[in-house]
């Protein structure tokens, strides 16, 4: 690996953290904000709801733009949103000033989560492409592993709207890296082939792809599970089993960590056995980890450790399941990279949100309505994995350089 591809990967790595962050470190407060605004469970939640689906829906019309005037202008333009967002959310005198400053904070990610992904398949295809995701993974990944703990202390020192003011310096940093350190990769000639009846021909196209839909579907009931523990969370660990923010953000980055940590064998296990089998193999661990830890909280059994420990092997094959799915879906589609991607994005987020949304409606306090939506996520993904992989498919297309 290069210089320039670490560069690259970090940066890249860290436009796209710049919503999670946005997410995570917020986490810790979410009970916090329900007493100080005199809000209830389900509308302090409706501020993380909108936040996704503005991230979600906001980028099948970024990505396209991307294709049309480039890659860089749209990053900066999502990360003044974003900040904008972060201010009127710090300023916020009650629950629906904050949900609807949430809303602009969430276009203004949406940039940071399409373009990447269209400049990783203009860098690369294949294997090197799956390592340069791997790679991006891994700095996406800090979110969740410090941004809770950060946020705790944040909250603990400041208040919860401090983590606002934290989230725009963020982003302000953001817009110098991406000024100082990254090069523009659509070149004009690319860009002059695209029109927004091109991405609308492109949308067609893709939604006619049932690869490219069942790879995205794998990878979005895979983060929909996330997202489902995203949402419920802190409210079950810290109401129900009486944990302070500051352990809870500990407890949070463990999964994090078996994210990660698998993520970077993305590159090694899919040059020795191929992307589509190791999509295969990620899935049935994480479904089957899935069901075990629903079949024994149906049971009965309400321990932390027995969570905990399930979680964090689940996790460990999604980090598998990401990455992977992502390069697989766009590896065809190389002309309309930005259109890709912004519908994976697009598709990847309204699937989480509407999960997270249901297991809400079910949400008692105690953690098994929110295991059932996280079992639920991951046997889709696995039926989506069987219908979608093939196993005639892995010698012409899974077949690894010698």
């Amino acid at each position: 690996m290069t210089p320039q591809f670490l560069r690259v990967a970090v940066v890249l790595g860290l436009l796209s953290a710049i919503g999670p962050f946005a997410i995570d470190m917020y986490l810790p407060a979410l009970p916090t904000i329900g007493a100080d605004l005199n809000a209830g469970t389900a509308a302090v939640q409706m501020s993380l709801l909108v936040f996704f689906l503005a991230m979600g829906l906001a980028q099948i019309v970024v990505g396209p733009i991307s294709d049309m005037i480039g890659r860089k202008a749209p990053l900066y333009i999502g990360l003044v949103l974003f900040a904008i967002g972060g201010v009127g959310a710090a300023l916020a005198p009650n629950i629906e000033w904050l949900i609807a400053f949430r809303v602009v904070q969430g276009l203004g990610a949406s940039a940071g989560m399409v373009v990447p992904r269209a400049i990783v398949r203009d860098l690369h295809t294949g294997t090197e492409a799956a390592r340069l995701m791997s790679l991006l993974m891994l700095v996406f990944s800090v979110s969740p592993i410090l941004a809770p703990l950060t946020g705790s202390l944040v909250i603990e020192g400041f208040g919860w709207r401090a983590v606002f003011w934290v989230v725009t310096g963020a982003a302000v940093l953001a817009i110098v890296l991406l000024s100082t350190s990254l090069k523009e990769t659509r070149p004009a000639a690319h860009r002059a082939e695209s029109s927004v009846r091109s991405a609308l021909s492109g949308y067609r196209f893709l939604l006619g792809d049932r690869n490219f839909l069942g790879l995205t579907f794998i990878g979005g009931f895979g983060i929909a599970s996330f997202f489902v523990y995203l949402a419920n969370s802190s409210f079950i660990l810290i109401d129900h089993y009486g944990l302070s923010p500051s352990v809870y953000s500990v407890f949070f980055s463990i999964n994090a960590v078996a994210f990660i940590g698998m993520s970077q064998l993305t590159g090694y296990l899919t040059e020795r056995f191929g992307l589509r089998r190791v999509v295969r193999v990620a899935v049935v661990g994480y479904a089957t980890m899935m069901v075990v830890l629903l079949a024994v909280f149906a049971s009965g059994v309400d321990r932390l450790d027995v969570l905990a420990a399930l979680l964090f092997v689940g996790y460990g094959f999604l980090g598998l399941v990401i990455p992977t799915t992502s390069v697989l879906a766009m590896e065809e589609h190389g002309e309309i990279a930005g259109t890709a991607s912004a519908l994976m994005g697009t598709l990847h987020f309204a699937t989480g949100a509407v999960a997270m949304a249901v297991a809400g409606l079910f949400f008692d306090g105690t953690p098994l309505p929110m295991v059932v939506g996280i079992t639920m996520s991951a046997v889709i993904a696995f039926a989506l994995a069987q219908l979608t992989l093939g196993r005639s498919r892995d010698v012409a297309v899974e077949a690894p350089a010698e």
